[in-house]
């Protein structure tokens, strides 16, 4: 009876002939939900194998049922890191130069908890090392707040996808005065262009802008955007810190491992503290990993399982970013300070991070003349050796011509002279009146030159007795070589004292 009845209704409401009342009109349809075929075939066939009719509440119950489920799967899968994420201020380790007692950024986030969306809490750039807290800082603001939030991740968004999160966020503003807050994590990924869509709606505050970066956002981001946002740099954890993110995901039983009744040595716990560089994320990982192993086994986590956990160390490395050119200045500076431990340090640093170990010649090459230069000529010729060793061996055996070379240049006299006269020289000629040649020094090689020779006539400083003369070769009296009291460079400074105070007897006598 009841497909009966459906059936009739169908035929009656689409028939053509039936009467004005009867039909479905279009203005209705935005409010009642009529059944279409393709329902009153399925009802049909439900009718037909004995399927009891299903009402909305009914339905409703069963779909949060497998919400509820899907949900519960997606929280099984999570690791550990995502797990354990803060879910107060008062849970996030580390950063108290950010969130501690009075810093800024503490007091903007109670302002804007206490006043909700009557203040502007301003876009701000979370820069900093990978595992340190920037993105369950992000969440953190998003789960206390009284705004709109939204999440892209530069390496996946589009511009599409940019300009619907800003269409929405401003019509949300317009509608229900409330500002959206929009996450990108990875904001460096973003080119120019699609960070220059940002700058209006950050401008005129249509959206509040957090960008999570581990580069420097001087180097990646724009500059209109860096103006326009606060940058709150977070730095690595301590070792203490990293060793109470631990100590909390062994005793936490609903998020946590605790649940697993594993014990882990103390030796094991160091050893993940101290490989994990200030990389929370890491360091729960590789925890995870060893408890989970062990589960079924002794349930013990001793130093071999924590070693085999962390595997091979991975040093950060991004040719282009931020501990590139740090650790290639700490090593230069080194060599500069006379440290060749320091200096073959930072170089191990470099060659296991996966640097281009030419990269590292070019830098010895270029420190043998700028930081020793004169002091010992020998370093030059070291440095260069070094290089075309490395273009002809190759890693891993060229690692020991680098060594070479950066100890001896560590241990070198040093003297900048040369630099410091170049650049002075530099400085001459960009912003001075430029000198023209002397006459006597310019050439005279080729057919007819001779005729333009006015009296002054080169003189040959090797057909002298002591191989000098008394000639101008600059034509005003300036000075750009000063070379210092160390190494090879003492026998340059006596030498050009010496012909310096003759050249200027020759001219008082003149």
């Amino acid at each position: 009876m009841e497909v009966l009845s459906i059936l009739q209704f169908n035929s009656r409401m689409c028939h053509k002939n039936a009467k004005p009342a009867d039909r479905i009109k279009p203005d209705q349809s935005s409010h009642t939900a009529w059944p279409t075929g393709s329902h009153v075939l399925q009802r049909f066939h439900q009718v037909r194998c004995g399927v009891p009719s299903i009402s909305d509440s009914q339905t409703s119950t069963a779909m949060n049922l497998f919400a509820a489920q899907e949900q519960a799967n997606r929280e099984h899968a999570r690791p550990l890191a995502a797990r354990m994420r803060p879910e107060s201020l008062d849970e996030l380790i580390g950063q108290s130069h950010l969130l501690g007692e009075g810093q800024l950024l503490r007091r903007m986030l109670d302002a804007d908890r206490k006043h909700g969306r009557f203040y502007r809490l301003g876009s701000m750039i979370f820069y900093g090392p990978p595992g340190t807290g920037k993105t369950s800082l992000a969440e953190l603001i998003a789960n206390n707040t009284n705004r709109h939030f939204c999440r892209l991740n530069a390496t996946m968004a589009g511009v599409k996808d940019v300009r619907s999160v800003l269409e929405k966020a401003r019509d949300d503003l317009a509608s229900e005065g409330r500002q959206t807050i929009c996450f990108i994590d990875e904001i460096h990924r973003f080119s120019r262009s699609q960070q220059d869509i940002l700058l209006p709606d950050v401008e005129d505050g249509s959206i509040c802008l957090i960008g999570a970066t581990t580069t420097n956002p001087v180097i990646s981001l724009v500059a209109p955007l860096i103006s326009r946002s606060r940058i709150f740099e977070f730095q690595e954890l301590t070792h203490g810190e990293m060793r109470g993110i631990l100590d909390r995901a062994l005793g936490d039983a609903d998020r946590g491992l605790a649940g697993h009744d594993t014990d882990v040595d103390e030796e094991a716990m160091n050893l993940l503290v101290e490989l994990s560089d200030g990389d929370a994320r890491r360091a729960l990982s590789a925890l995870e990993i060893a408890v989970l192993s062990v589960t079924a086994t002794t349930r013990k986590v001793d130093l071999q399982v924590a070693k085999e956990s962390v595997q091979q160390r991975i040093l950060r490395f991004d040719p282009t970013g931020d501990d590139h050119y740090d650790v290639a200045s700490a090593y230069i500076k080194s060599i500069r300070g006379s440290d060749p431990d320091a200096s073959l340090y930072w170089l191990a640093r470099m060659l296991e991070s996966g640097e281009d170990p030419r990269f590292i010649a070019r830098r010895l090459v270029i420190a043998a003349s700028e930081d020793i230069g004169n002091a010992d000529p020998q370093a030059l010729l070291i440095a260069c050796a070094a290089f075309q060793s490395t273009e002809t061996i190759g890693m891993p055996e060229c690692r020991i011509n680098l060594a070479q070379a950066t100890t001896y240049l560590a241990c070198s006299l040093k003297s900048n002279a040369s630099c410091t006269g170049i650049d002075a020289a530099l400085r001459d000629v960009r912003s001075r009146t430029v000198l023209p040649v002397p006459t006597h020094l310019r050439d005279r090689h080729y057919d007819g030159g001779k005729q333009f020779e006015r009296g002054d006539v080169y003189q040959s400083p090797h057909l002298t007795q002591d191989g000098w003369c008394n000639q101008d070769y600059l034509g005003v009296t300036r000075t750009y070589y000063e070379p210092t009291d160390r190494g090879h460079e003492v026998i340059f400074r006596d030498r050009l004292q010496e012909l310096r105070q003759r050249r200027e007897q020759s001219r008082q006598n003149e």
